[in-house]
């Protein structure tokens, strides 16, 4: 059904146009002989073709063309304007202000029918161009949403598989990365980034599938020569991530690359100082660090909160970054409730991330 509304102060006017849009379906017409009521209709109401009279007291067409344009999403809605022949100007302004037709007094009765349905059809084009567009970008969200669920599922389960082999359990990762999520948050750090660093997290350790088991499981401590070993998950994580199209695998490459890289250098497998590592490693290895000391491994018992708190803050500018370890310290409370609820004798459920 269009909704056109028709504006004049001439009663003869306004009953003849109305008489004439009953030729056309799927027409109802508004009427109004005062502009200024007109207009307080149109800020409730849309309608599809504007028909306007020029000669009008105290708010004339122009000046409604001016309000009317200025109402939200109404610069493309068809308008008529009904003029004298002699009035060149008056339409010369119009034009400028938004009229897409006119006719003049007095009205021919076909042609005002064929310039209304013309213009009727312009809006249905325009009205199903709007619909299409929206269709689409709801098609895109939708797509995108699907995309990165696809994402996150892979992530979870490269994670599953490395954890299949690897002492730690599946909660730790859900403990760090709600760490890594804590320090993000407590840095200002988007929410976007918030969450890619959450949903990341799980997969800093990837490269451990490479690391022969008699070194993985080993009980006691490693060797030189099996410490070495041990390092290389760090490169051969990142080389497993760091090709992919998504910004959710590029960043698990970074975090499995820089997570055991420490400020003062000393660290692998680079050896990259201070802010020469990127952000998202350098709050990594705090939660990392952090949740394996109080957590249970093959070769060591599991550390008090308080002494991994105190290790943390005595390693602080050397292999942790300052900045990250007082923002885990300001969100303590919040840090203990994490601890508490991801626990090791739980079901191992990474899906909770």
């Amino acid at each position: 059904m269009f909704h056109v509304l028709i504006v004049d102060d001439n009663a003869t006017n306004l009953t003849l146009f109305r008489h004439l849009l009953k030729k056309i379906d799927d027409v109802e017409s508004i009427c109004f002989d005062d502009a200024e009521k007109a207009l307080e209709w149109c800020q409730r109401n849309e309608p599809d073709l504007v028909l306007l009279d020029y000669m009008m007291p105290v708010i004339d067409g122009l000046t409604f063309i001016k309000h009317f344009r200025a109402i939200e999403g109404y610069k493309e809605i068809p308008l008529i304007m009904v003029t004298a022949d002699t009035e060149n100007d008056v339409r010369h302004r119009a034009l400028d202000l938004g009229a897409h037709d006119f006719l003049t007094k007095p009205v021919d009765k076909t042609e005002f029918l064929a310039r209304t349905r013309n213009l009727l059809a312009l809006r249905k084009s325009q009205s199903e161009l709007t619909n299409r567009a929206e269709w689409l970008t709801i098609e895109v969200e939708y797509a995108i949403k699907e995309l990165r669920a696809r994402e996150k599922e892979m992530v979870l389960r490269l994670s599953k598989a490395a954890e299949h082999r690897d002492p730690e359990t599946g909660q730790h990762l859900l403990r760090m990365a709600n760490y890594s999520k804590l320090i993000a948050q407590e840095l200002k750090l988007s929410k976007v980034e918030q969450e890619l660093i959450l949903e990341a997290a799980p997969m800093h350790d990837i490269g451990k599938v490479a690391t022969p088991d008699a070194i993985l499981l080993k009980q006691g401590k490693l060797s030189a020569e099996e410490f070495a070993i041990m390092k290389q998950h760090a490169e051969t994580g990142y080389s497993i991530l760091c090709d992919s199209d998504s910004l959710l695998i590029r960043t698990a490459a970074t975090m499995a690359w820089t997570h055991h890289e420490k400020c003062d250098g000393s660290g692998y497998p680079r050896g990259l100082k201070g802010d020469a590592i990127p952000l998202y490693g350098r709050i990594i290895a705090v939660a990392d660090v952090f949740d394996a000391l109080t957590s249970v491994r093959p070769y060591k018992k599991a550390w008090s909160l308080g002494d991994a708190k105190q290790f943390l803050a005595e390693q602080s500018g050397t292999h942790f970054d300052p900045q990250c370890v007082e923002a885990f310290f300001r969100v303590w409370s919040e840090v203990l409730l994490i601890h508490a609820h991801y626990q090791d004798d739980e079901s191992v459920n990474i899906e909770q991330l």
